[in-house]
Order: structure tokens, then C-alpha cells, then sequence
């Protein structure tokens, strides 16, 4: 696969970060689905230094020789390749992962209530901080996603937004972000019934109802699996390449992930939105 960055292809006279990665039919894109975490917003950052030590925990229980440093490159590994996914999704690998080791897994919901009870006191510190106004709302989104979001409205961009976070988190952290009035497609989020609800379903039916071709949807997301539901069915596939606050290092290969998943367009961040959407919408 071939790759051109934006100044070597001289579309803009400055240097930008954007990397053009697959030619695309530009000036059609009439509906946009964005991922949130990581995307969107930086409210759940860390939420892999949460998650990965639980998981070990509770494989430390099973029977089990291995170290915990060997537990860690295995929950490392699978956490990471079903990052887009709903969470339920790497407690379901827990629970394989239990019984590979002789264990007897509980409930997948289970330890997804585990995993939650131990997240939500965090998220729910940045929260109260943002409640009291000892940060922004600012402090805790991916830098220039808000303005892209209105820059999206204004040329009449139909915006949803699709999340792997239960969805009633995602519909309040979306509030409390201000960026939840920009998704007049509407907020789509995990479900406890997993099975009804999943990023792919949601791209599915927006071309069904609205009889799209590929290039008239744009996907925008900072996980592999998005990217992946994109090129699916011929969308515009965005891959942001957010650097998240994990003590395991999941970002060192998140730029060559969003690649081999075929991202067409890749981004740090939107501090160039006035750029990317002059590329994609043929400004």
C-alpha cells in the first residue's frame, strides 16, 4: 500500500500532518459517524491501566503458573485488538481466557460490572472537577474535535455519534462535553443486551435508510474496528491517532493499525479540521 502526506502531494501550500493513504471520491460525504473515547473525548483516558490490572486479578485466581507479568502481555494483547468494540467483548476473551486456565468464569456482565465499578470513580472525579470548574470541558476532549463537529453541521453534514460505552454513559459524558446538540443523527451506545446494538449495525442501517453509496459516509474513529466497519461498505474511512495515558504503551502501533485496518485519511487530532474537510468535502 502506497501513502502520500498532504505536503508532498502539494494540495496545501503549508505542511500539515494529514496522511492521504487511498484516493477517494471527494465532495460527496453527506453523513459522518464518530467514534467517542478517543475520539471524541479524553474523560475515560486510562481506562487500560483499569482494566488490564482487573483482568489479571482475576486470572491470578485461576490455576495457573504463569507470572503476572506474563498475565499482562496476554490481557495487553487482546484489550488492545478489541479496543472499538463494546467492553463486553474483552470480558467475553476474559472469560475464555479463565477457562483456558482451568478456571470457572462468572458472568461476562459480571466482570464488566466489575471493570466498571473500578473505572467510575475516576471518571467520575473529572467529572466533579468539571462540575466545579477546576477544568474544562475543553481539558477533556481531543483537541479541536468540538469545532470539527460544528464545522460538520455548518456544511449540513448529518453527524452520529457510535460508542462501545454503555450508552448511558456516552449520552451524559456527551452533554457534559457539549458536543451532544451536534449529533442530530442521535447517540448510539452499548446496550445490557449486547447482541442489539453494535457499530457495524448502526453504519448498516444510516446507508439503508438514507440509500447511500460509500462516499456519501464518513467514518471517523481512533480504533481499528470502525475503520474496519468503514471499508466494509466502501465508506470514508478518518483514523485519529489520539496518544492516550496508558501505562502499557497500546499507542506505539495505533498509526500502523489504523493503516493495516485501511484508513483512506490519518490524523493526530482535528487541529487541522479547515484542512482535512477542504480535502474530503472538495472545498
Amino acid at each position: 500500500m502506497t501513502w502520500m502526506n498532504m505536503k508532498t502531494n502539494n494540495i496545501f501550500e503549508n505542511s500539515t500532518s494529514i496522511e492521504i493513504l487511498n484516493k477517494i471520491e471527494r465532495g460527496k460525504v453527506r453523513h459522518a459517524v464518530l467514534d467517542f473515547d478517543g475520539t471524541i473525548s479524553l474523560i475515560r483516558d486510562g481506562w487500560q491501566n483499569v482494566m488490564v490490572p482487573m483482568m489479571i486479578d482475576v486470572l491470578m485466581e485461576t490455576p495457573t503458573n504463569e507470572s503476572r507479568k506474563q498475565l499482562e502481555s496476554t490481557v495487553v494483547k487482546f484489550v488492545d485488538q478489541l479496543t472499538g468494540k463494546q467492553t463486553i467483548y474483552q470480558m467475553i476473551q476474559l472469560c475464555e481466557e479463565i477457562q483456558k486456565r482451568g478456571g470457572t468464569a462468572k458472568d461476562p456482565l459480571d466482570y464488566k460490572d466489575m471493570y466498571n465499578d473500578r473505572l467510575l470513580p475516576i471518571v467520575n472525579d473529572r467529572i466533579t472537577k468539571l462540575e466545579n470548574q477546576e477544568i474544562t470541558s475543553n481539558d477533556l476532549r481531543v483537541p479541536m474535535s468540538l469545532e470539527f463537529l460544528q464545522k460538520l453541521t455548518a456544511y449540513d453534514i448529518k453527524c452520529y455519534l457510535a460508542s462501545g460505552t454503555d450508552i448511558e454513559f456516552v449520552k451524559h459524558e456527551a452533554k457534559l462535553l457539549g458536543v451532544a446538540e451536534y449529533f442530530d443523527g442521535g447517540i448510539f451506545g452499548a446496550l445490557r443486551e449486547f447482541s442489539k446494538f453494535s457499530k457495524e449495525m448502526v453504519i448498516k442501517k444510516i446507508l439503508a435508510d438514507f440509500d447511500l453509496n460509500g462516499s456519501e459516509l464518513l467514518i471517523v474513529g481512533d480504533g481499528y474496528v470502525e475503520i474496519q466497519n468503514a471499508k466494509s461498505v466502501n465508506a470514508i474511512a478518518v483514523g485519529v491517532v489520539t496518544k492516550e495515558n496508558n501505562i502499557y504503551d497500546m499507542n506505539a502501533n495505533k498509526h500502523q493499525r489504523l493503516i493495516r485496518a485501511g484508513a483512506d485519511i490519518i490524523i493526530p487530532d482535528f487541529r487541522e479540521a479547515d484542512q482535512l474537510l477542504s480535502y474530503l468535502l472538495d472545498l
